[in-house]
């Protein structure tokens, strides 16, 4: 009987606090929390997400470069959508009856419960329009953001541009972006949109019967604020960006200046460029089309992807290793006939120069000269052959930055073009010596660089044996954060008591009479310099310059590049010295401006081919006979037997030094620019 009793209470005791738990948990749901509140009531509680704004973007002395502008897209949940007069709707924000329908059944396809985007980035006024009328227009909705605006309409290729993401932008960021989200797809935009793009928001926005909005649930009880992107500070002049492109305008090419003690970039032209504004907005798709499809490619970035052949720029580089390596000496002479010769492979020279050594050899740009430092260093004794030299003279080249990415602050970098032994021996087989590759003594051959590389050389000997990497970004955020990478000094293996003959030379080619780099002079600044006229195998060759000023305590290293320009001395040093000036004094010198008013106005815009038309011709026997056969051998299918023979003795080919380089045709390798 007892355990009968206790079974009954314990029986009793279990129901007891099931149903204490139940009221329990009914009182949570009702009073204590609101979630079920809010599930209940989705059709008049909705999530509003907020955007942020992204990261206004400054110069280097605190000017703004890249702002923001208000901007509305129209939401539409199709499931609420009640029947409404569609042409008001259309009317107002600019749109026909065949687009809505087409933005309707996109939206219905997408979801019918959730809101999708049926018109993005109304302007103020068309917003203002819209919102007298949205409570007539049920299961619509307008959600706030906002665009990029570029004041100065410049520097397009270095900012890039925001787009909307796609389907792999949103696997690819662990659920952080929904479709209709914007993400930066070049430039700084991409390289810094962590950064840029800042966290979104959330507003739980209660609606009436009447699709009007009460404000929100619980007086933002529920709601998370919007967090704006960093504030992000770049490295560029904008003074000298702007005077950079003037100058460039009708040619093609790139101008990278770098602050040598710092590796900040000062000026980061590519030309022909595009005004970033016009990648905002409604329109961005047709004027992406339209930038994407002009000839000489706008969206090309230059500075970092375009590859030129360094021609006479890279004559300091090379005797700087020959003086590291012992085979020459500041006093070293060799006789310059007007020719170089190795084997039966030709360096025309463009002066004769009769006994020369260093200074004068960097500052006449002498070619022989060049080239006997080329031969010395692959026909040291140390080696146990020439190709084991190459490949240590190679090694030595790339600590200056050359045949990898330097590692800048934007994407596509490309690291441009330096065989090594193994290659070349792949190229030419067993039997190869610095007589083959005797090109790559004055910059020519199969050799390639970018504007940056090319810039930084200047950094690294204006620093006398270092460099910082190159970046484009001074700091982010209110900490100034900046990478590690871009302190720390990278030193490339010459003693710096090397840098002062190099450099003596560098100083006369700009200063002496007898310099190559005269156009380049600034009046009371010591420009250090050097010319290059760059082989162009599509047409007239590039004209280059690359320099650093002041020589003591230099603030600024340059390289600029015109394409079909011809001599270095023409256009690229003229530009580089009004660039100089204004970035060392503020102003360019009066009786200059002329001068540089003028080479504003220049068109180096090569001529765009005109298609070829292949017209068919028959003869009346032709058409009279239909079985009658070509027997011309031009009209004949290619086969062994009617193709030109392979032209197997030296051919000369001009240099844009200018020289004449004898290299065999069936060795030829195109080198020049990548357009």
């Amino acid at each position: 009987m007892d355990n009968l009793f206790s079974r009954k209470y314990t029986i009793q005791g279990i129901f007891l606090v099931v149903c204490l738990i139940l009221v329990g948990k009914l009182f949570y749901m009702q009073v204590v929390s609101d979630k079920y509140f809010l599930l209940s009531n989705s059709n008049v509680l909705r999530k509003i997400y907020t955007f942020p704004a992204r990261g206004v973007i400054y110069d280097r002395k605190g000017k703004i470069l890249v702002q923001n502008e208000p901007v509305y897209d129209l939401m539409v949940i199709p499931n609420q959508v009640k029947p409404f007069d569609t042409l008001v709707l259309c009317n107002i924000i600019g749109i026909d009856m065949p687009g809505f329908k087409k933005r309707f059944n996109k939206a219905v396809a997408q979801s019918r419960y959730q809101p999708s985007a049926f018109e993005k980035q109304l302007s103020v006024q068309t917003y203002a329009a819209l919102q007298e009328k949205l409570s007539s227009f049920k299961g619509f909705l307008v959600q706030g953001r906002t665009v990029r605006h570029y004041p100065d309409s410049i520097a397009g290729q270095f900012f890039g541009y925001v787009k909307e993401v796609t389907q792999k932008d949103i696997d690819n960021n662990n659920g952080y972006y929904r479709p209709g989200d914007y993400i930066g797809k070049a430039g700084v935009e991409r390289q810094y949109n962590e950064a840029l793009r800042g966290e979104r928001g959330v507003i739980n926005m209660l609606y009436d019967a009447r699709n009007v909005p009460q404000g929100s649930y619980l007086e933002g009880k529920f709601d998370t604020l919007a967090r704006s992107g960093e504030k992000v500070v770049s490295s560029l002049d904008m003074e000298i960006q702007r005077l950079g492109e003037e100058l460039m305008q009708n040619k093609v090419g790139s101008i990278v200046a770098i602050e040598p003690s710092t590796g900040e970039v000062l000026a980061f032209v590519s030309s022909p460029g595009y005004d970033p504004n016009k990648m905002v907005g409604r329109q961005q798709g047709n004027n992406y089309m339209e930038i994407f499809g002009q000839a000489n490619r706008p969206f090309l970035v230059r500075p970092i992807s375009g590859y030129y052949s360094p021609g006479s720029a890279f004559k300091p580089l090379d005797a700087l290793i020959g003086l590291q390596e012992g085979v020459i000496d500041p006093e070293t002479t060799f006789y310059c006939p007007g020719a170089y010769w190795a084997g039966n492979h030709k360096v025309k020279c463009e002066h004769v120069d009769g006994n020369i050594s260093l200074r004068r050899g960097l500052a006449r740009s002498c070619n022989t000269y060049a080239s006997y430092v080329f031969e010395r260093l692959l026909t040291q004794k140390k080696y146990k052959s020439q190709k084991v030299a190459y490949d240590e003279w190679q090694k030595k080249v790339r600590k200056f930055g050359l045949g990898s990415k330097l590692g800048i602050d934007m994407p596509f970098e490309r690291k441009g073009t330096l065989f090594t032994a193994e290659e070349y021996t792949k190229w030419y087989g067993k039997y190869w010596g610095y007589t083959t590759i005797i090109s790559l003594g004055i910059g020519q051959g199969e050799i390639n660089t970018t504007p940056l590389q090319m810039a930084n050389i200047m950094a690294i000997i204006a620093n006398k044996g270092y460099y910082i990497k190159p970046h484009l970004i001074k700091s982010i955020g209110d900490k100034k954060m900046i990478n590690k990478d871009y302190v720390h000094k990278n030193y490339v293996g010459i003693d710096q008591g090397h840098f002062d003959p190099v450099i003596d030379g560098m100083q006369e080619a700009v200063n002496s009479p007898w310099g190559t780099a005269l156009a380049s002079r600034i009046p009371n600044i010591m420009m250090c310099g050097k010319t290059g006229t760059v082989q162009n195998p599509h047409g007239k060759n590039h004209s280059v310059f690359i320099g650093f000023a002041p020589r003591d305590n230099p603030k600024i290293a340059i390289a600029v590049i015109v394409e079909n320009a011809g001599y270095g001395s023409s256009y690229a040093a003229p530009i580089a010295s009004y660039l100089t000036e204004k970035y060392l004094t503020d102003s360019v010198s009066t009786g200059r401006l002329a001068q540089m008013e003028w080479m504003k106005k220049q068109n180096m815009l090569p001529e765009i081919p005109k298609p070829k038309v292949k017209v068919l011709a028959k003869t009346t026997d032709t058409l009279l006979n239909k079985n009658t056969k070509p027997t011309d051998k031009e009209n004949l299918p290619a086969t062994k037997s009617n193709l030109p023979p392979v032209i197997s003795k030296p051919v000369e080919v001009k240099s844009n030094l200018p020289t004449t380089i004898s290299i065999t045709a069936n060795k030829l390798k195109k080198t020049g620019s990548t357009k």
